[in-house]
C-alpha cells in the first residue's frame, strides 16, 4: 500500500487548534504515515502529537512550518501524487479512488481549514480533487472517509509499535492495558 501523508493547510492557532488536532488524530488512527502542518508552527499541537505517539505507539511523522508549495513540489518531484479533499471535486463514489489505487504511488492528501486558494484545484497542484459527497462537511470527516475507503478498512486492524497504552475491545465497559 502506498504511503499517505496529510498536508494540513490554513491552520489558524486560535480558531482551529481543536479541529487540527482531530485531523492529526484521525490521520494517525486511520492509516496515514504522518501530517505536515504547513506554513505555521503550533507547539501545542506538536506536544499533543508527541504525547499520543509516545503513549499509543507509532511511528508517526509530524512536521510543521514548511511552505505548502514547497511540500507539494517536493512530493511531486519524488513521484508522489496529490489528492485535494474538497466538496467541489469528483465524488468518491465515482471511479476516482480506483484510478488512485491503480497508480500505486505515495499520496499527499491536502485538507484545508479555511477557504483554499483556487490554485489548489489546478493540475499543477492537485492530481485529483475528491469530494466525500458534494455538500459542506468537516475536513476531519472527509479525511476519515477517504482513508477508510483507500485502505478498505484494513487500517482499523493496525497495531502500533511501542504502544504503552492499548485498548482491549469488549462488548461493554472500558478496558485498557498500560505498559510501564
Amino acid at each position: 500500500m502506498p504511503k499517505v501523508i496529510v498536508l494540513r493547510w490554513g491552520h489558524r492557532p486560535k480558531r482551529d487548534a481543536r479541529l487540527t488536532t482531530h485531523v492529526v488524530l484521525t490521520a494517525r488512527a486511520l492509516g496515514a504515515s504522518g501530517v505536515i502542518l504547513s506554513d505555521i508552527e503550533d507547539e501545542k499541537i506538536r506536544k499533543t502529537v508527541e504525547k499520543v505517539t509516545k503513549n499509543w505507539g507509532g511511528p508517526f511523522l509530524f512536521e510543521m512550518g514548511k511552505p505548502w508549495k514547497n511540500v507539494v513540489k517536493e512530493w511531486k518531484t519524488k513521484g508522489g501524487i496529490v489528492v485535494h479533499l474538497t466538496a467541489y471535486g469528483e465524488n468518491i463514489q465515482s471511479n476516482v479512488l480506483n484510478k488512485i489505487k491503480e497508480l500505486g504511488k505515495d499520496i499527499l492528501v491536502i485538507v484545508g481549514s479555511q477557504k483554499v486558494p483556487s490554485e489548489f484545484f489546478s493540475k499543477e497542484i492537485s492530481d485529483f480533487n475528491i469530494a466525500i459527497g458534494n455538500q459542506p462537511h468537516s475536513e476531519c470527516a472527509s479525511l476519515a472517509v477517504f482513508l477508510d475507503r483507500l485502505f478498505g478498512g484494513e487500517e482499523l486492524k493496525r497495531e502500533f509499535e511501542n504502544a504503552k497504552v492499548r485498548i482491549i475491545p469488549q462488548k461493554r465497559g472500558k478496558k485498557i492495558v498500560k505498559k510501564c
